[in-house]
Order: C-alpha cells, then sequence, then structure tokens
C-alpha cells in the first residue's frame, strides 16, 4: 500500500532527487499534486526558487543537467526544482514554457525571471541577481 501511495504521490524513484541528498539538490516532481502542494507551500516564501523545465529527449537539457547540478550545490540558499514537460505537461502550460530548457525563476510564487535555453552563464547571473 505504502508504495501504491509513494507513486500516486510521485514518491522517490532511483532517479529522483531524495535517493541521494549528497549526489543533487535538484528535487524532481513526477505528479502534478505533488509539484502544487510543494509550490504552494513555497509561495510564502521569498526564497528563489529556479525551476529547470526539460525533457528527456532533449540534447541541449542534458547538456545543462551537470551544471544546473553544479549551480545547486554552489547555490544553497537557492531551491531548485526539475519538472519533465512531457510528463506534467499541465505545470508546462501554465508557466507558458515553448522551449526546452526553460529556467523559471520564482520567488513569493511569482514569476521574477526566465532563461530560456542552455544559457548556463546567463542562468548563473540570473540566480546570482535574484539570490539576495
Amino acid at each position: 500500500m505504502g508504495s501504491f501511495l509513494s507513486s500516486l504521490l510521485g514518491g522517490s524513484t532511483a532517479l529522483d532527487s531524495s535517493s541521494s541528498s549528497e549526489s543533487s539538490r535538484v528535487m524532481s516532481f513526477h505528479s502534478t499534486a505533488r509539484w502544487q502542494l510543494h509550490f504552494n507551500s513555497c509561495k510564502e516564501s521569498s526564497q528563489l526558487m529556479v525551476v529547470d523545465f526539460a525533457a528527456s529527449w532533449c540534447g541541449p537539457c542534458k547538456l545543462m543537467e551537470p551544471a544546473v547540478h553544479d549551480m545547486a550545490t554552489k547555490f544553497t540558499d537557492v531551491e531548485f526544482a526539475k519538472i519533465d514537460v512531457d510528463e506534467l505537461s499541465d505545470v508546462a502550460q501554465e508557466f507558458s514554457v515553448q522551449a526546452m530548457p526553460t529556467f523559471v525563476l520564482v520567488k513569493n510564487g511569482k514569476e521574477v525571471d526566465r532563461v530560456v535555453g542552455a544559457k548556463k552563464d546567463e542562468l548563473e547571473k540570473k540566480i546570482q541577481k535574484h539570490r539576495g
């Protein structure tokens, strides 16, 4: 029953970030309900959250993955979330994602900036700008 509930709520998988907090600080979401719960809980926080909208088949997304994990390790005061646009297309639509990768920077539940494309330096600059 627990594994059923876990899968229903998008619980951890071997690829989920919670499998090893040491290797990654990027939280992956695999259910809209779980994402909504998390996003709603962050609306009161002024902490910066970077939402990485990607797809498993997207070459530039795969290229950016190590850089995003490095930034998550470097900027411990910033929260990083990953959403597969094919898995959670409703969430991608909600954020008007039209290309991958798209990084949406959110504070207090509102978008403060975004980076479209595999632009590592631009993403890092915008994170530094908004994290304070």
